[in-house]
């Protein structure tokens, strides 16, 4: 039951406009936590972010909900006095892209993968959830998106935003702040927990061990890995989550070769080991079996 109730909350996380028609945003407080050279990590409700601050503005990875954008404002404001000039969007889910609007209404400019606005510009239908996700309205779009990746410098800082293909989704960004050396994975990276792989949004097991061996290439021992999930990590934790990954695709594919059902490679539990530290959270063991089975 616990696993279906979190479930059903991941799902209201994930829909913009059934997120703020049902969830009671009142007791959120949005954290903020300096991690270094002006880069600071803010937590509320969603996916996590991260903030740049300096003279040049504040440079913000993902905005969670629209109800609470002024709480994150508010944040930003004990940090300094500069407005938000530019939002990036980790991929199109609506806890890291609900306050798009609201900040590109207060002058932000929304910055995501093509397929990130392709998304958000019509419906999107969730299978795992069997809910549709309406398209956003035409102020939450980002307004600059790119291909293969971007770079912008501000702060002092260069800041490289990294597509990554068929992860999370098809339209999953790493951003890494090359001089604080802090590497932002998104949905990439579920710390702590098994991570949501959105097949129907271009998302599979391959792309996501390929995104992980990406974030590992720019980290070095001093990274502060933030994760779209979860607490932040660094370049030893990565490395343990992509090896777990691995175990698991190679598991699951040994046995989908055989010749195994859906349902029989879930009663072999080729999650076993992590399922007690990882499993009791958002995904169950069985949906990331499932995920992984479906993508292999």
């Amino acid at each position: 039951m616990l696993r279906h109730a979190l479930l059903a909350l991941f799902a209201l996380l994930l829909l913009p406009g059934v997120a703020h028609a049902q969830q009671d945003f009142s007791d959120v407080t949005i954290k903020t936590t300096p991690l270094r050279g002006g880069i600071h990590l803010l937590t509320g409700r969603g996916g996590n972010m991260v903030a740049s601050v300096g003279d040049d503005g504040v440079f913000l990875v993902d905005d969670q909900y629209a109800p609470l954008t002024e709480r994150i404002q508010a944040a930003l404001a004990k940090l300094t006095d500069q407005p938000v000039r530019f939002v990036i969007n980790t991929h199109w889910h609506g806890d890291h892209v609900g306050g798009n609007e609201n900040f590109a209404t207060a002058g932000a400019v929304i910055v995501a993968h093509e397929n990130v606005r392709e998304r958000m510009s019509s419906d999107q239908f969730m299978a795992i959830f069997d809910r549709t996700v309406p398209a956003s309205p035409p102020g939450a779009l980002p307004v600059v998106t790119f291909e293969q990746g971007v770079s912008l410098h501000l702060n002092g800082d260069t800041v490289r935003v990294i597509h990554v293909a068929n992860a999370h989704t098809d339209g999953d960004s790493l951003v890494f702040f090359e001089n604080a050396n802090v590497l932002h994975m998104g949905d990439v990276f579920f710390n702590g927990l098994y991570p949501f792989i959105d097949l129907g949004s271009g998302g599979g097991i391959h792309g996501m061990i390929a995104a992980v061996r990406s974030g590992l290439e720019l980290a070095d021992e001093d990274t502060i890995v933030v994760a779209g999930h979860g607490p932040n990590s660094d370049r030893a934790g990565m490395q343990a989550y992509l090896e777990m990954l691995e175990s698991f695709r190679d598991r699951i594919a040994a046995l989908k070769s055989a010749g195994k059902t859906l349902e029989e490679v879930v009663a072999a539990n080729p999650t076993a080991d992590f399922d007690a530290t990882h499993g009791g959270r958002f995904i169950s063991p069985e949906r990331l079996v499932g995920f992984i089975y479906e993508s292999l």
